[in-house]
């Protein structure tokens, strides 16, 4: 069966599992098992025997002694006022028939000039991070479009909430609520780079609409990339039964730190198979830093054009190195271009972090803000050097309606900006605007549609859009992505 990818309002359910053994609501010590990669962590791992004569795990994973049971209770008590429901409001627009735009059908059926727009009720989780501020981290796909956002504490308490920014490249929004000082819990951000497959972790949400929800396990994979077209992605994946309603929620370590924000399930069939991600703390952290300046994630690029170290590219080049992002071209005039880069160089380290791969490296351009010079190591006919390379804005073309089409004045037709969820790709043409009463708007043009395609033929671009509609005679037919669905406009 194919597979297929639900963003969701999701918090985690996990089993818990690894190196403890229950027996008869006993602790007991499985043996221990060390390879090369685990010596880094080994301190991490071990337990003390006082630990188990006391029945601790770790922190604040402990066994009652009264009744006997391994327990979370503390971890939670501690956290769970933190994770917080998220009702939204939104409006959508409708579909109209191309009937309904003929001003003499209007008049005959005493039709309305617009048609009523329909509201859209959602739901959603999320994790507050500054008590004394009121901001509170989610998901970009619970916001959007909100036109009002409710925040319910787990005390029952209701707060009306405010968008700072969001983000659709990497899912990530930050809302603000009016609070009475020092009557909101935080959950302190953790170090997301320090999370190691295997480790313990919990999950709080509110799935379903069911309140509240606890569940644990632990991490499966870390730096997971290309679940969704064209974002920033260095998901952490967990073994969770993820559900909607809990999108936004948290995913903690032991230590009752903000690891990831839950996002997102693979689902064959609709069904949970215990794979689900999480965005890092660390990228969740980089996002709202920019949303707080700026309102929005200022992005910017190098200009190469890279591909991953693969074990046959290595054999070919001759490269030292199994890891990396591989230039395989360099733009002209760029950033890279004038710091001396070609193609051929593999970058190994961004700022002196390690590159794993394109998908990394990537990232780490993505979540720097332009106008930021960065260190770039890289190796050249097997020889490590650095670069300093400056981050810059990525051109977008913009352009008028009818520098295109007559009929398509009064609308703003852009590149798809970084900052539009787009699950169709990135391929396309933006409407960013479209003035009612102008012939865009009369011909159904929306502001927020993305024109896929022009007379069954792809567009890539807005430069791309005014070649194929300069050559057009007679009716054309766009093809346009809507509030997730696809339709054909057709303008004479």
């Amino acid at each position: 069966m194919k597979k297929s990818i639900y963003a969701v309002l999701a918090a985690s359910a996990l089993i818990v599992s690894g190196s403890v053994g229950f027996a008869a609501g006993q602790i007991s010590a499985q043996p221990e098992v060390k390879t090369a990669s685990q010596a880094s962590v080994d301190g991490n791992l071990k337990m003390s025997s006082e630990a188990f004569s006391e029945g601790r795990i770790d922190g604040l994973f402990e066994r009652d002694p009264k009744r006997g049971v391994i327990t979370l209770a503390p971890l939670l008590q501690q956290t769970t006022d933190a994770v917080v429901n998220i009702s939204v409001s939104s409006t959508i627009p409708v579909d109209e028939n191309p009937l309904f735009r003929d001003p003499f059908f209007r008049r005959f059926f005493e039709l309305p000039d617009q048609m009523p727009e329909q509201k859209r009720m959602s739901a959603g989780s999320g994790v507050i991070v500054d008590a004394d501020k009121g901001y509170i981290l989610t998901n970009h796909h619970v916001v959007d479009g909100a036109d009002e956002i409710v925040v319910t504490l787990k005390d029952q308490r209701r707060l009306t909430a405010k968008l700072i920014g969001s983000d659709a490249a990497t899912d990530i929004a930050l809302i603000e609520v009016e609070h009475d000082r020092g009557k909101l819990s935080k959950l302190p951000l953790g170090d997301s780079d320090d999370v190691f497959v295997g480790d313990f972790v919990v999950a709080i949400g509110n799935p379903f609409g069911l309140g509240q929800t606890v569940t644990s396990g632990i991490v499966s994979a870390t730096g997971r990339s290309g679940i969704g077209a064209e974002r920033y992605e260095d998901f952490i994946q967990t073994d969770a039964p993820i559900n909607p309603g809990n999108s936004g929620g948290a995913l903690i370590n032991t230590k009752g730190e903000l690891i990831g924000v839950n996002t997102a399930i693979i689902a064959p069939g609709g069904g949970n198979v215990g794979i689900g991600f999480a965005v890092p703390a660390n990228m969740a952290r980089s996002v709202m830093d920019q949303l707080l300046e700026h309102g929005e994630v200022r992005r910017g690029r190098i200009g190469v054009v890279i591909q991953d170290v693969t074990p046959e590219l290595a054999e070919a080049l001759d490269l030292p190195v199994s890891r990396g992002a591989v230039v395989s071209q360099v733009e002209e005039k760029s950033p890279a271009d004038k710091a001396g880069l070609e193609a051929g160089d593999v970058i190994t380290a961004f700022n002196g972090a390690e590159v794993e791969s394109s998908a990394d490296l990537r990232n780490k351009v993505g979540l720097t803000e332009r106008g930021a010079t960065v260190s770039l190591t890289y190796l050249r006919d097997g020889k490590e050097r650095t670069a300093r390379v400056q981050i810059e804005e990525a051109p977008q073309q913009s352009i008028s309606g009818d520098q295109t089409l007559p009929q398509l004045a009064g609308a703003a037709l852009t590149d798809i900006p970084a900052n539009v969820d787009s699950a169709g790709g990135r391929d396309g043409v933006y409407v960013a605007n479209v003035a009612q009463g102008s012939p865009a708007w009369g011909a159904g043009l929306r502001p927020g549609d993305i024109i896929r395609g022009v007379n069954r033929r792809q567009v890539k671009s807005v430069e791309e859009f005014r070649q194929v509609t300069k050559d057009v005679r007679g009716a054309i037919a766009l093809s346009i992505e809507r509030a997730g669905m696809r339709l054909f406009l057709v303008i004479r």
